[in-house]
């Protein structure tokens, strides 16, 4: 028998789905403009700090970066108070959590656990690495059940993935509850928290484990860029974990992956304090609104941490999902979270939330019909 040139154990791999890009959408209902509260992206677009850095960047694209990043690591290590040495910088927290399955994973061994439903990278990575992908279904209001995850655990157990605020619920618990679980794992196994959304949480400092990563062992903890900072086009992310683990990474880690604009980028936005506290004011201000006028509509709204609220609507969730594209505005189906009758939207700005607000109005009384809706800069 020939041998595959396809590793059989990934011919029937079930891609990551993203959600709906602006450009399919104005394509499929020939609009000229959209609003996009599907993906969880900065409201506000991208600080003009990070503009200027990145054209002052592009005239030396022609020129690799260096490897590892260490001027964003020492700019990250200066910002959080902490070591360089114990952060690693990626294309996006993604390649982080590619990298922390390599190195700490022994294939067709050691399993990864889970919260279900939860980010589909980690199962993705963890399919690709050749390791067991295993999952604990969530409470019936998506709060974690941090017991039976810990009944879940055995020797053979290399990773738990902890997301917190949640991915698609917005559930983030105490970072007490976080930490007793990590007291209580095996000195082998690794809690991986991933704080994509943490910025958004109020407060932040109750739920956020960050002051400890890379002091206690087996403990990381993942942020991105794409979120608070506007670069989710630019793939930005870190981990800060021990000095040893972090090493480690260092030393598999292709030698290139961040590049040069993304660098000069991620250190621009560290320094632009305005922008981080409008992006912050404008999240969790929209959060609220729409918690409240949804709720009034009938939606059952979930409470959130993050940038975007889950919700279940007063009728069906494709439906529904289907008349906002009509009319122009992209939220996100949660089928593939294995929850079809919720959608999660993103939090934008406030002419966004009220369009957003404004077409529900005209779904739920029955009157919608396609039109043109125009979006702000930078949606």
């Amino acid at each position: 028998m020939s041998r595959s040139l396809i590793r059989r154990s990934l011919i029937d791999l079930d891609p990551y789905r993203p959600g709906l890009s602006l450009a399919e959408v104005k394509e499929r209902y020939g609009l000229s403009t959209v609003i996009k509260l599907a993906s969880n992206e900065n409201p506000l677009g991208v600080s003009p700090k990070v503009l200027q850095a990145a054209e002052k960047q592009l005239i030396d694209a022609h020129r690799y970066p260096q490897s590892g990043s260490p001027g964003l690591r020492r700019a990250l290590g200066a910002y959080h108070g902490i070591s360089e040495t114990r952060i690693v910088v990626g294309n996006g927290s993604d390649e982080i959590i590619d990298l922390l399955i390599r190195v700490a994973v022994e294939p067709g061994h050691d399993h990864i656990l889970a919260f279900r439903p939860c980010f589909d990278i980690y199962r993705l990575q963890a399919k690709l690495s050749g390791a067991d992908f295993r999952q604990v279904a969530l409470r019936s209001d998506f709060s974690f059940p941090m017991s039976a995850l810990l009944d879940a655990v055995n020797d053979d157990t290399a990773i738990i993935f902890l997301t917190t605020p949640d991915n698609p619920s917005g559930f983030a618990p105490p970072a007490d509850e976080v930490l007793d679980l990590h007291r209580r794992l095996p000195g082998g196994c690794l809690l991986v928290v991933d704080e994509a959304y943490m910025d958004f949480a109020v407060p932040r400092g109750r739920h956020s484990v960050l002051t400890l990563a890379g002091s206690v062992p087996n403990l990381v903890v993942l942020r991105t860029f794409s979120k608070l900072y506007g670069l989710a086009g630019l793939r930005l992310g870190y981990g800060i974990m021990p000095e040893s683990f972090a090493d480690a990474l260092l030393r598999v880690k292709l030698p290139f992956s961040v590049n040069v604009l993304a660098e000069a980028a991620g250190m621009a936005a560290l320094s632009d304090d305005a922008f981080r506290d409008a992006t912050i004011d404008t999240v969790v201000r929209g959060r609220e609104m729409l918690t409240r006028a949804l709720g009034e509509m009938g939606f059952l709204v979930y409470p959130s941490q993050a940038n975007f609220i889950m919700v279940k609507p007063p009728m069906p969730a494709s439906q529904l999902f289907d008349n906002l594209l009509r009319l122009g505005i992209i939220v996100r189906l949660l089928s593939s979270y294995g929850l079809p009758d919720h959608l999660r939207i993103s939090v934008g700005n406030a002419k966004e939330n009220k369009a957003l607000l404004k077409a529900l109005h005209e779904i739920l009384r029955g009157g919608a019909s396609p039109m043109r809706v125009q979006s702000a800069p930078g949606s």
